[in-house]
């Protein structure tokens, strides 16, 4: 096999890894603060210790790991402030792309992201919060793509990598589900069916702050008790 073949090889075998230990980690899998032990890795996956390591160092770049000195990697630490922040960025560039979409989109995007609402009522029905998460993320692919603008997609997406880890908390607040739907079709119809570009940024402003409020206030249950 020459080279370039075994590097073709690698990189999607990476991407693969990367992807299965983000899931991981969203889904709480490996817990805020867990050491990522290398050997227990390559294991689970069934790869080398150097497409654990490049994959490690992918989700360090993202802030979903955190290199620890004379511990390693391990699961980053959000603390309040921390996703005060990222929710303050979140909101103002998922405001942004909703608007830009409504502006921007073709038909056949608008189309894909009505389909998408409804593959995100399906998994949120379904009751399993992987296909929750993997359903919301197609949903979000269709709206960044719509945008037109890459560097908003490229921000929004490493910002989503962050606050998926807070997503089980949101969630876990009681009606919150419900609420995250209804919010997701107001989006969808300002968005895709009315082409609305004010409403669109509204719909966006009012999810992710709805979103950052229930989840920041179940860190504060958890750290208070």
């Amino acid at each position: 096999m020459t080279i370039d073949a075994v590097r073709r090889t690698a990189a999607p075998l990476r991407t693969e890894v990367v992807n299965a230990l983000r899931r991981a980690i969203v889904a709480q899998e490996f817990v805020a603060g867990e050491r990522l032990v290398e050997t227990v890795l390559c294991e689970k996956y069934s790869v080398s210790r150097t497409v654990v390591r490049e994959a490690l160092r992918q989700l360090e770049s993202e802030g979903l790991v955190s290199m620890v000195a004379n511990r390693g990697p391990e699961v980053a630490t959000l603390s309040i402030h921390d996703a005060e922040s990222l929710y303050e960025v979140r909101r103002a560039l998922e405001s942004l792309a909703g608007s830009l979409f409504a502006e921007r989109a073709n038909d056949e995007q608008c189309t894909e992201l009505v389909a998408r609402l409804g593959e995100v009522k399906a998994a949120v029905a379904s009751g399993d919060p992987e296909k929750r998460l993997e359903a919301k993320d197609r949903y979000y692919d269709v709206l960044l793509d719509g945008t037109g603008n890459a560097e908003i997609a490229r921000m929004l997406r490493s910002v989503n990598a962050r606050t998926q880890m807070l997503r089980t908390l949101s969630l876990s607040v009681r009606g919150r589900e419900a609420h995250t739907i209804a919010e997701i079709t107001r989006i969808t119809a300002a968005a895709a069916v009315n082409r609305d570009p004010e409403e669109a940024r509204v719909a966006c402003e009012d999810h992710v702050r709805n979103a950052a409020e229930a989840a920041l206030a179940e860190m504060r249950r958890l750290q208070a008790g």
